[in-house]
């Protein structure tokens, strides 16, 4: 048993999808989330600045003392994940390869597709893993950079003209491949999962990066005896870097709850 509490990061918002999945998967749990606010968003940065990026908030998240990490930012996983492992003695988690894992057992015909950052994409992190966990799969790739400023700008609902034009151009050229499994490889895409699945169509399954990332986390905490008392309903601490302006409102769309506990700002430039 280990009270400790897990921190959780992302560039913006987006990974409070994880914490979503988090509070279903491992309740008991205290969580500490920083949100980038202020360098929102990571996609389109060169890999030397996400990784000082990365390790800035990381080193903000170990003034706590932590239990784990899960980096809830497909873009962070995919560029950062090994280096910030190999300087940090408590297990991190990240979103790829749990998530690849779970688009192998789920596609029927092999044929995966992978929405994510433009750095994310560049990376080659999803189909390397895909094609090192099983060499036959078929993946095609397709960077959706609109995607996480929209979704930070609350602009996630069906009947919205702009997310509904933007994510059609995103996405029907990667149906015109025959995929039969989505990889939903940021952890904002979740909020656009209703019109992802309307443009998609019932043969497409989505698989959500947050999610799995969480199930993995579960199975690491077990394993290495790091659970908390169960029977108990943890509690989470919000940080931002950037004046949480209608914090409250914005997260609450992202938690799918109603939220009353406003974020703290951080100057991270000082870690």
């Amino acid at each position: 048993m280990d009270m400790r509490p897990i921190g959780v990061f992302d560039s913006g918002l987006g990974g409070l999808t994880a914490v979503r999945s988090l509070r279903e998967i491992l309740p008991e749990e205290d969580l500490i989330y920083f949100g980038d606010t202020a360098r929102v968003p990571y996609g389109g940065r060169a890999r030397e600045t996400l990784l000082k990026y990365a390790r800035q908030d990381v080193r903000f998240l170990r003034t706590f003392d932590l239990k784990a990490i899960l980096i809830a930012c497909g873009t962070v996983s995919t560029t950062s994940l090994e280096a910030l492992q190999a300087e940090n003695a408590l297990p991190i988690v990240g979103v790829v390869e749990p998530t690849c894992r779970r688009a192998l057992l789920v596609t029927k015909r092999k044929k995966v597709g992978v929405i994510a950052t433009l750095a994310s994409i560049r990376s080659g992190a999803y189909e390397a893993a895909l094609r090192r966990l099983d060499p036959a799969v078929e993946v095609y790739g397709k960077p959706c950079p609109l995607f996480v400023p929209l979704v930070e700008n609350g602009r996630v609902d069906r009947g919205d003209v702009v997310i509904e034009t933007v994510a059609r151009e995103y996405l029907e050229p990667l149906l015109e491949t025959g995929i039969d499994t989505l990889i939903l490889g940021c952890t904002h895409y979740p909020l656009l999962e209703e019109i992802i699945a309307g443009i998609c169509g019932s043969g497409v399954t989505l698989v959500s990066a947050g999610e799995e990332s969480a199930f993995e986390l579960k199975r690491m905490l077990k394993a290495r005896e790091l659970r908390a008392l169960e029977n108990r309903r943890g509690e989470v601490s919000f940080y931002v870097s950037e004046t949480p302006e209608n914090f409250e409102d914005i997260a609450s769309l992202f938690l799918r709850e109603d939220l009353h506990h406003a974020a703290r700002r951080i100057n991270i430039d000082e870690y």
